[in-house]
């Protein structure tokens, strides 16, 4: 048993980065004498059974069947996979060059845009992500004022089809600038005039295709969907059709108090769903989202402020500020396309909001459970319970202390490869230091 474990652990710090994806579960893994970090049900001294990807049993005392893989952790913490809730990982690779960029399309108007079908399996952010514990990300396009539907995607497959956990988890706004800048970058500005003609076109157009929607899908109700009808449908007003009934949410990215405002009275006259992304001012405007109970995704903690006026730690007791209000949240590291590596960093991020004033239980759960309620897979994913995806990580320690190792993954009770670049490199000039002798 110890052997096993001791193998785990070698194998994380020696695998090159060519990695392959698990196989399917063949048989029950049984991970015993550890800290079971549940999240719904506090924190366990015990044992976590999973067979065929779920979880079957955690407890105390687990006796295993014939057959099962037994694995003695001897003290160390298993937790749920962590989840980024917004994010670009998969659509971006590098992002000076444009050739390895997949996030956005033409135009602004693009709700029939799926994101799974654009991510990159083999993309070399994925596995330095999931080292660190992140086994799950809502993958999201980027363009225009309404840029697509997001998909909801497991860090480890052959294709895209298969590393698809959810699809569409929701449509996504890019709410427009509501006030005006006398001065812009490099010290241009474009005219007050006509940023307010622009800021109102763009208002005056999300209205217009929640209208067109409206008026499609009730023509799409009297029609039939034979084929000889196939012709006369529009694929983009084909997929508002779950968002403007409200079976699915809108993802309203807003940042500045004035757009969040402006999005919440917007959904109830238009009486949509919507979860606020980005939510940077979310902290001055808790009543109004408290009573609509629209949730926030709050993106990078360790932001500079946003004012002059406001103290510096503004953006790290966000978190903490929207907990004591009762405002529904959780929290990601950053869902800009541009922001893919960065995916890495999210429990850095909820580490920096507990020390900053959030509970520790809730800052684990703003990237686990929390954030599984938000994106509604919680049925799969979140928490280590009985039935759920056995979507989990073993860590040698603290899984928000910046000094832990994530030590081995299973999604869906495959076996991960925990190999990296960031990894390879290490190696790589640990060998050279210790060939000219500054290293023994």
């Amino acid at each position: 048993m110890k052997k096993t474990l001791f193998m785990i652990i070698i194998s994380t710090f020696i695998s090159a980065n060519d990695q392959i994806p698990g196989p399917p579960q063949s048989h029950p893994i049984l991970l015993k004498n550890g800290v079971i970090h549940t999240i719904s049900n506090g924190v366990i001294q015990g044992s976590i059974l999973f067979d065929n990807g779920k979880i079957t049993h955690v407890g105390e005392f687990i006796a295993p069947q014939v057959g099962t893989e037994v694995i003695d952790l001897e003290g160390k913490h298993v937790y749920p996979g962590f989840i980024a809730a917004v994010s670009g990982i998969g659509l971006v690779e590098i992002n000076a060059v444009d050739v390895t960029n997949d996030h956005s399309e033409r135009g602004n108007f693009n709700p029939n845009v799926r994101a799974n079908v654009a991510y990159n399996p083999d993309s070399e952010i994925i596995p330095t992500t999931r080292s660190n514990g992140v086994l799950i990300a809502n993958v999201v396009p980027a363009s225009g004022l309404v840029s697509g539907q997001s998909s909801i995607m497991m860090m480890d497959g052959w294709t895209w089809e298969n590393a698809t956990l959810s699809h569409p988890s929701g449509l996504h706004i890019n709410w427009p600038q509501m006030g005006t800048r006398t001065r812009g970058r490099f010290g241009r500005s474009v005219p007050i005039k006509k940023q307010i003609e622009r800021r109102n076109k763009s208002l005056k157009a999300l209205d217009d295709i929640m209208k067109e929607s409206r008026a499609y899908a009730r023509l799409r109700q009297t029609k039939s969907r034979s084929a000889e009808n196939y012709h006369n449908e529009d694929l983009r007003l084909e997929s508002m059709i779950p968002y403007v009934q409200g079976k699915l949410p809108i993802y309203v990215h807003a940042n500045e108090v004035r757009q969040i405002e402006a999005a919440v009275h917007w959904s109830k006259r238009q009486d949509v769903n919507i979860i606020i992304v980005g939510g940077k001012d979310a902290w001055r405007t808790t009543n109004l989202l408290r009573k609509n109970k629209v949730p926030v995704i709050y993106e990078s903690v360790t932001a500079l402020p946003n004012r002059r006026f406001e103290d510096y730690d503004q953006a790290y007791k966000g978190p903490a500020l929207l907990h004591e209000a009762g405002v529904r949240f959780c929290i990601a590291s950053s869902g800009s396309a541009g922001g893919a590596y960065r995916v890495r960093n999210l429990p850095n991020q909820a580490a920096m909001a507990a020390a900053y004033g959030l509970p520790k239980d809730e800052a684990l759960r703003s990237i686990t459970l929390s954030a599984a309620e938000i994106l509604g897979i919680d049925k799969q994913v979140g928490s280590l319970e009985s039935g759920k995806d056995a979507t989990l990580f073993i860590s040698n320690g603290d899984a928000l202390e910046i000094r832990t190792n994530v030590l081995q993954a299973y999604i869906q009770g495959r076996k991960v490869d925990m190999g990296d670049r960031h990894k390879m490199l290490f190696h790589k000039y640990q060998a050279k230091y210790r060939q000219l002798d500054i290293l023994k």
